[in-house]
């Protein structure tokens, strides 16, 4: 596919999009004598999801730049993640995986006849990989292992010996598998860190690694194969993709981890060149972008509306869909689905243990309660509130929780609500979030809110009860008890699980499945917006 590329062009195809590149001379050198060897590997766990053509577009890139790819299957990874399925089941996954992203690829134009997809099992329990295992185990010191392996293994206090081998496993199979470079998500960086400190001890070279970023999911957060309502299958039916795009974080004017337009750039831009924004002729009609950031500028001007972000995008996802609905339509490919899958209720319980995705896969449950308990949602005051000076859609507000010093929080409200009305007043804000800048400036909390969509959408900050003072505990009745998270883990997407029952109810009270949102002094509600959502 690349011969008509000089080596440049292919350097520039090979590493466009991505957010870093550990070894780019090696990569440089090796384009000048010779197509590059690249590998890719999803631990077969949870069920593939939209957000794998993020990963499968870039691997369009390879190939037409001409790189020899192989796709690795990681049924043994799968296992030593957390041993959640015994092996009849895993083998049972493998082939639901090497079918549906097939089916990806095919439905992206990506021919399969210039790919290499190997199964873990193959190679991994060779005398050979099993000595260097061995040998690997002597060098590698429990820390860098739990080191490593911080970003995809599950982080406890008496850790299982399986995720401490899982980061050291995926360094030999670049070995293995004979390539240059190892591709995957920038939250693989200690693992690929660790193959370049090891490898080379090994007797072995040392390799070039390319990692992707790490994209929101559409609907809000980092996509789960765990979580039906976080994550649109490849499987959805059209009405399921309305439904769950429809929920999807997209703020008007907001493009900070809007995963709605990082679905845009990730995928449909590397794929098609061009996206095109469908809208009624009343409001200028269709637009074509030539090139993404003019859409996330136009965005941010608030000069594309969220709804038809959305519905222009679910346009482009179900073309993306169709071929694979339609394969999975056949009887044989219907019986693997159920048999891979099978509903809850007929898996067995498994142990808790290692988490995590070789090369960039996903998967993985989570066996945590989830109650509103974890969440530290407290009453505040806004002591000062501006424009964010680069997004026109943004305040800054200082805000006061009750500690020592006012927490900096950003949110999107300028087309809702004035700065005047905003000053001064008593609001509801989440506060043990990760921080998260945007434009720049890191939001210490989320001012929550009750939200209509509509043209134009409304939106109301939440109000505490009258007399209530900064750094008041607000609480869901009946899980007054209990001690909030300290930090709630961004992977595990407590909030997002929580955030899905959050309305208002037709007497304008803030509740979770119909138990009120309250302080010692009564309900939080909102003004107006009779069953709206929070957040």
């Amino acid at each position: 596919m690349g011969e008509q590329l000089s080596p440049e062009q292919k350097f520039e195809l090979v590493t466009r999009n991505l957010q870093e590149v550990l070894g780019e001379e090696k990569l440089k050198t090796v384009l000048q004598e010779r197509e590059l060897k690249v590998y890719w590997g999803t631990a077969t766990t949870g069920k593939p999801h939209v957000a794998y053509f993020v990963p499968m577009s870039k691997i369009a890139d390879f190939l037409k730049a001409g790189c020899e790819v192989t796709i690795l299957f990681a049924d043994l990874h799968a296992y030593l993640d957390n041993m959640k399925a015994p092996w009849e089941l895993l083998d049972l996954r493998t082939q639901y995986y090497e079918q549906v992203i097939k089916a990806m690829l095919e439905s992206i134009g990506v021919p399969l006849d210039k790919l290499k997809f190997v199964k873990g099992t193959d190679y991994q329990l060779s005398r050979e990989y099993t000595l260097d295992v061995y040998r690997l185990s002597s060098m590698v010191t429990e820390h860098d292992a739990k080191k490593a392996g911080a970003e995809v293994v599950k982080q406890v206090d008496h850790p299982l010996l399986s995720g401490l081998l899982y980061p050291g496993l995926q360094a030999l199979d670049e070995e293995y598998l004979k390539v240059d470079a190892q591709f995957g998500g920038v939250d693989q960086r200690k693992i690929f860190t660790l193959a370049e400190k090891y490898l080379p001890s090994l007797g072995y070279a040392k390799r070039a690694h390319l990692m992707n970023p790490m994209v929101p999911g559409l609907t809000g957060g980092k996509m789960s194969s765990s979580e039906e309502e976080s994550k649109i299958d490849l499987l959805d039916r059209r009405e399921d993709v309305k439904k769950k795009l429809k929920k999807a974080f997209c703020e008007p004017g907001n493009v900070e981890n809007n995963g709605v337009l990082s679905f845009v750039k990730h995928v449909l831009f590397p794929l098609h060149s061009e996206f095109v924004i469908k809208r009624d002729a009343k409001f200028g009609g269709d637009q074509v972008y030539k090139v993404y950031e003019d859409v996330e500028k136009d965005f941010a001007a608030e000069q594309v509306h969220p709804g038809d972000l959305k519905a222009s995008v679910e346009e482009a996802l179900n073309r993306l869909l169709d071929p694979i609905r339609k394969k999975f339509e056949s009887p044989e490919l219907k019986k693997l689905t159920a048999t891979a899958y099978p509903p809850p209720s007929k898996n067995k319980a498994a142990p808790k243990g290692a988490k995590g995705g070789a090369g960039g896969g996903a998967g993985g449950g989570d066996d945590e309660e989830v109650v509103p308990s974890r969440l530290d949602i407290r009453v505040g005051k806004i002591i000062s509130v501006e424009k964010h000076p680069d997004a026109d859609s943004l305040y800054l507000e200082k805000v006061d929780v009750g500690e020592a010093e006012p927490r900096t929080v950003v949110s999107g409200l300028v087309a809702y609500v004035s700065q005047d009305a905003l000053q001064d007043r008593m609001v509801v804000l989440l506060c043990n979030l990760k921080p998260q800048k945007m434009r720049g400036i890191e939001s210490q909390a989320m001012l929550l809110c009750a939200s209509i969509e509509g043209d134009p959408r409304r939106v109301e900050p939440l109000d505490p009860p009258e007399g209530s003072s900064p750094g008041e505990q607000v609480y869901v009745d009946g899980y007054d008890s209990g001690k909030p998270d300290d930090k709630l883990n961004p992977k595990k997407k407590i909030f997002e699980k929580i955030q899905v029952d959050l309305k208002i109810s037709d007497a304008c009270a803030a509740q979770w499945k119909d138990k009120d949102l309250m302080t010692k002094l009564g309900q939080i509600t909102c003004k107006t917006l009779k069953g709206g959502n929070i957040s």
